[in-house]
C-alpha cells in the first residue's frame, strides 16, 4: 500500500520537532501543516490543536515527528521522538528525519498497535504552502460544509490547507508556549498601507455608495422616461456608457463581501479598469489643452465638413447623369437627385450656423474626458453620428424606396403565378384574379421594374457610404468593449502572480533511490493568458451591428435599416 504524505517546502530547514496536520484516511495520506519545536508539553499540544481544530473545524492532530540532523546528533533522540507516538496516539506514526547535506530524506512509519503491521511504500510529495494557500484550487470557505463526499480528490489537499488559516497566523515573535514553523512563521504577510486603505475604504464606501444611489435614483426618475429625453438616452452611446459605469461604481462601492473568488476578481478587474479609465482621459485632457489644441480642432471641423458636402454634391450631379455609362430614368432621377442636393444645402447652413459656438462645445466636451476616455471616445462616435447626419438620412430615403420597390415587386410577381399573401395565417394561398386586376398588376410590375435601377443605385451608394460610418463608428466602440471588458487585474495578476490563477497542478519527479523514498514536487499550472481572458472577462454592452454576414447581406438586399447602437434591452456578454 502506498502513502502520500505531503511536506511543505518551508518546513525543510526547520529544527526538529512534531509534524501536525490532517490525516485523510480514505487516501491513506498525510498534509502536513507545520512543525512544533521542542521544547514543548504535550498537554498545551493537544489544547492547542483542540482550539485550532474547534474554529477551523478541520481534524488537526500529532501526525509524527521531524529531525533534522544538521544539529549534533543525540542518542536519546531518536528514542524520544519513538516514545512521543505513544502519547500522541496516531497509527501510523510518520517519522521523517534530514541527512545532513544528503539530497535523500529518510521516512518510515511505525504501527505500535497493529497486529500485522506491513511495510508501505512512501511518496513524499513537497509543496509550496503559500502557493497552495493562495491558488484557490480548493472549495470556497463558505460551502466546505456541502463540498463532494469524494475524499480521493486532490482539492481535500487544498482545502485542508486554506481552511488553516489561524494556524499560519502565529509567528515566532509570538510569545507563547509553542513555536511553529509554516509559510507566515518569519512573521504574517501585511502591509500597512494595505490595512490603512481598507480602514479608510468603509466611510469611501458609504459615502459614494450614497452619492450613486441619489444618483440612479435620477436617472430613473420619470422625467427622463417621456420623449425625447428616453429616445435620447437610448440611442445615445454616451449615455449608454455613462449608465455602464455607474453600474461598475455600484458595484466596486458595494459593501457586500464577495463571496468567492469569481466576485473578488470582478470586483477587482472593474477597479483597475475605471483607473486606468480615467487615468488615460486626463491624459487625453491634459494634451488637448495644451497650445490651444480645442481650437485649431474648431478651425478645422468647419472645412473639413464643408469638403464633406461638396464631395456629396459632387457625387449627386454624377448620379444625376450617366454614372458608369448605365442609362437612369431621367425623371426620377432628377427628382431624386434635387431632393438630395436641397438637404445638402440645408446642411451646410446648418453647419455654418453652429460655427460660432463650436469651440465652446468642444471646450466643454473636452472636460468629459475626466470622466474616462471611454466617454471620451463614446462623444466622439455621436459626434460623427451628429456630423453624418444626412449621409443617414439619404441612406434611410434611399432605403425606403428600395425596400418599397422591392416588396411591390414581389406582391405583383406572386400575382401573375395566381398566388397571395395571407396575413391571417401567414403563408402564400392560392388565389384567382380577374382581368381588370392581372392589367393593373402588369402596369404596376412594369413601372417598378424599369424605376428599380435608379432606385437601386441611389440605394446601393447611400448604403456604402451609411457603412462607411458604421465602420468609424464600430472601431471606436470596439476599442471601448476593449477598455470596458479587458480584465486588466487578471492579466497583471497572471503576469506577477501566475499561481493565483490556477488551472491544475502538476508533479516533478526530483530524487528516486532504492531504499529511499520517492520524491515529488507539486507544481501549480497558472491559467494560459487566453483563458484569462475567456474566464474574467467582463460584460459589455453592444454599440454595433454584431449580425452575421449572410443577416447583414439579408438586410443590405431587402433594404432593412442598419442602425449603429443597440436595441434597448440587448446586452453583449
Amino acid at each position: 500500500m502506498v502513502l502520500k504524505v505531503f511536506f511543505p517546502s518551508c518546513c525543510s530547514s526547520a529544527d526538529s520537532g512534531i509534524l501536525i496536520g490532517r490525516w485523510i484516511s480514505e487516501q491513506n495520506s498525510a498534509v502536513i501543516l507545520a512543525v512544533v519545536h521542542f521544547p514543548f508539553i504535550p498537554v498545551q499540544v493537544k489544547q492547542y490543536l483542540g482550539e485550532v481544530q474547534r474554529m477551523t473545524k478541520v481534524s488537526v492532530s500529532v501526525l509524527g515527528s521531524w529531525s533534522n540532523s544538521k544539529q549534533e546528533k543525540e542518542e536519546s533522540l531518536s528514542e524520544f521522538l519513538e516514545d512521543l507516538g505513544t502519547i500522541f496516539c496516531h497509527e501510523p506514526w510518520i517519522q521523517i528525519s534530514k541527512e545532513g547535506d544528503s539530497k535523500f530524506w529518510s521516512c518510515s512509519t511505525l504501527q505500535k498497535h497493529s497486529k500485522n503491521p506491513q511495510e508501505e511504500e512512501i511518496i513524499l510529495v513537497y509543496y509550496d504552502q503559500r502557493k497552495v494557500m493562495l491558488s484557490h484550487l480548493h472549495p470556497p470557505l463558505d460551502t466546505a460544509g456541502q463540498r463532494a463526499e469524494d475524499a480521493s480528490k486532490l482539492s481535500a489537499i487544498f482545502d485542508t490547507v486554506a481552511r488553516s488559516r489561524v494556524l499560519f497566523m502565529t509567528d515566532r515573535y509570538d510569545e507563547g508556549p509553542i513555536k511553529l514553523t509554516h509559510w507566515q512563521s518569519d512573521g504574517v504577510e501585511a502591509s500597512i498601507i494595505v490595512e490603512l486603505m481598507k480602514q479608510a475604504s468603509v466611510p469611501a464606501c458609504m459615502l459614494l455608495t450614497f452619492l450613486l444611489s441619489l444618483l440612479s435614483g435620477i436617472c430613473r426618475s420619470r422625467v427622463l422616461k417621456f420623449w425625447p429625453l428616453s429616445f435620447l438616452w437610448s440611442k445615445l452611446s454616451t449615455c449608454e456608457q455613462l449608465g455602464h459605469r455607474l453600474q461598475h461604481l455600484q458595484v466596486i462601492s458595494s459593501n457586500k463581501k464577495a463571496q468567492n473568488q469569481n466576485q473578488l476578481m470582478r470586483k477587482a478587474n472593474i477597479f483597475v479598469s475605471l483607473l486606468i479609465d480615467v487615468a488615460l482621459g486626463i491624459l487625453l485632457m491634459s494634451w488637448l489643452y495644451r497650445k490651444n489644441r480645442i481650437g485649431h480642432l474648431a478651425d478645422t471641423l468647419i472645412p473639413v465638413a464643408d469638403h464633406v458636402a461638396e464631395e456629396l454634391q459632387d457625387l449627386l450631379q454624377w448620379l444625376m447623369g450617366a454614372p458608369a455609362g448605365l442609362k437612369m430614368n431621367r425623371a426620377l432621377d432628377q427628382v431624386l437627385g434635387r431632393f438630395f442636393l436641397y438637404h445638402i444645402h440645408l446642411w451646410i447652413s446648418y453647419i455654418h450656423l453652429l460655427s460660432p459656438f463650436i469651440e465652446m462645445i468642444l471646450w466643454y466636451v473636452g472636460l468629459s474626458a475626466c470622466l474616462g476616455l471611454t466617454v471620451a471616445l463614446c462623444i466622439l462616435s455621436d459626434i460623427i453620428a451628429l456630423l453624418t447626419f444626412h449621409i443617414y438620412c439619404f441612406y434611410v430615403y434611399g432605403a425606403r424606396l428600395y425596400c418599397l420597390k422591392i416588396y411591390g415587386l414581389s406582391s405583383l410577381w406572386r400575382l401573375f403565378r395566381g398566388k397571395k399573401w395571407n396575413v391571417l395565417r401567414q403563408r402564400v394561398d392560392s388565389c384567382s384574379y380577374d382581368l381588370d386586376q392581372l392589367f393593373i398588376g402588369t402596369l404596376l410590375f412594369t413601372i417598378l421594374l424599369f424605376l428599380l435601377p435608379t432606385t437601386a443605385l441611389y440605394y446601393l451608394v447611400f448604403t456604402l457610404l451609411r457603412l462607411l460610418v458604421v465602420i468609424v463608428q464600430g472601431l471606436i466602440h470596439l476599442l471601448v468593449d476593449l477598455i470596458d471588458s479587458l480584465p486588466l487585474y487578471s492579466l497583471i495578476l497572471r503576469l506577477c502572480r501566475s499561481y493565483r490563477l490556477a488551472a491544475g497542478v502538476k508533479f516533478r519527479v526530483l530524487e528516486q533511490q532504492d531504499g529511499k523514498p520517492l520524491r515529488l514536487l507539486m507544481q501549480i499550472n497558472p491559467l494560459s493568458y487566453g483563458g484569462v481572458v475567456q474566464t474574467y472577462r467582463l460584460p459589455t454592452y453592444s454599440c454595433y451591428p454584431r449580425d452575421s454576414w449572410a443577416s447583414l447581406c439579408k438586410k443590405l438586399f431587402l433594404g432593412e435599416l442598419i442602425y449603429p447602437w443597440k436595441h434597448k434591452g440587448e446586452k453583449q456578454n
